[in-house]
């Protein structure tokens, strides 16, 4: 392919290996977040006790954090945020290459 004289060959190639990279580690970011997402418990609990005037002050409520759905949420939240950066560098590696 032919590129401007700022861009070497040396730093296309670069670009394109980077951009196949992004893509497979946000393919892989995609897929660990959807099966979080599913193991998660459903939210709809804390609703329907607050809604009947249940007692959320349990030891369980305090050390969510810590129990499965708190790592469960974190890392969702982490794959989120691998993905918006992957995509966001792919795009701007993109802008480079077209220039």
């Amino acid at each position: 392919m032919t590129t401007l004289a700022f861009i070497s060959e040396g730093l296309f190639q670069f670009l394109t290996v980077a951009r196949i990279v992004l893509l497979v580690v946000t393919t892989l970011a995609c897929g660990v977040l959807i099966v979080t997402t599913l193991l998660q418990s459903s939210a709809n609990q804390a609703g329907s006790s607050a809604v009947m005037g249940g007692e959320n002050d349990s030891y369980f409520a305090h050390n969510k954090d810590n129990s499965r759905d708190g790592r469960l949420k974190r890392t969702t939240i982490t794959m989120a945020s691998i993905i918006v950066g992957c995509l966001v560098v792919y795009f701007l590696t993109g802008l480079i290459i077209a220039l």
